[in-house]
């Protein structure tokens, strides 16, 4: 019996030490694909910030104030598959800027931040210029997987393995949307930026991060996609939102 107990507990710190080594390293697979690691779970080389973000037993993290974690090596291609595992706390916010302008996918606390209400606004939206077609967070401290999909002018989000944003910024019912950002200050046009994780003061976690160029003759095409209906109240708050920012702007 205490054979049988001992194996046991040696077979689950094997486990644990397997599961450990799969963070931050590429799979065979993604190998083939061509995607790079753009952090190795032991320390920030590359990355730049003042001072305010760390490494956690593989994970980064951050603490105190200083602004966004940005990756100096390369800019982000013009096409690419951007992979990542993100975790918030309470009321937690923060962002993945991968293109110029407000290029934004949103991390955040759904439940319990006010950004929350408005899907236009929430966990893996294109922040403040398209809504997920759903809400597939974990709860808050589960981890969620995260990927970005951009070829030409097609974005893609996922979230947790759905494909929850699927559009085509040039086609003609989008074009709200479009503009909707241009009034924050974005444009969808933009190309060439330093990777970004935001800092807006709250607990967030990252890791497993890795990207790829993806070559020219893949394709990626939108698909069928609707977004998340945005109640009228919650539209109301957003236009008076937008209109500050504009009268800010003119200052």
């Amino acid at each position: 019996m205490k054979f049988v107990i001992a194996l046991s507990v040696l077979c689950l710190s094997l486990g644990s030490v397997a599961v450990a080594g799969e963070q931050n390293e590429l799979t065979a697979k993604e190998k083939q694909q061509g995607f790079r690691q753009l952090f190795d779970g032991d320390n920030l080389d590359g990355w730049q910030h003042s001072g305010n973000w760390k490494v956690e037993d593989g994970v980064i993290t951050r603490s105190g104030k200083g602004g966004s974690l940005v990756y100096q090596k390369e800019s982000v291609p013009d096409d690419f598959e951007l992979r990542f595992e993100w975790k918030v706390g309470p009321k937690s916010n923060s962002g993945v800027y991968y293109r110029p302008t407000q290029y934004e996918y949103q991390i955040l606390d759904n439940s319990r931040h006010a950004d929350g209400e408005n899907p236009r606004t929430s966990a893996a939206s294109v922040y403040f210029c398209m809504a997920p077609s759903k809400d597939a967070t974990k709860p808050v401290g589960e981890w969620n997987t995260g990927r970005i999909v951009c070829k030409g002018t097609v974005i893609q989000h996922w979230l947790n393995g759905e494909k929850v944003i699927d559009f085509d910024y040039t086609d003609p019912k989008w074009a709200w949307n479009v503009e909707l950002l241009k009034r924050r200050g974005g444009d969808l046009t933009a190309r060439g930026a330093k990777l970004s994780l935001q800092d807006h003061g709250d607990p967030v976690w990252y890791r497993n991060i890795r990207m790829r160029e993806i070559p020219a003759d893949e394709e990626v095409k939108a698909g069928d996609f609707t977004p998340a209906e945005i109640p009228e109240n919650v539209l109301d708050k957003e236009r008076k939102k937008i209109e500050a920012i504009e009268a800010r702007r003119k200052k």
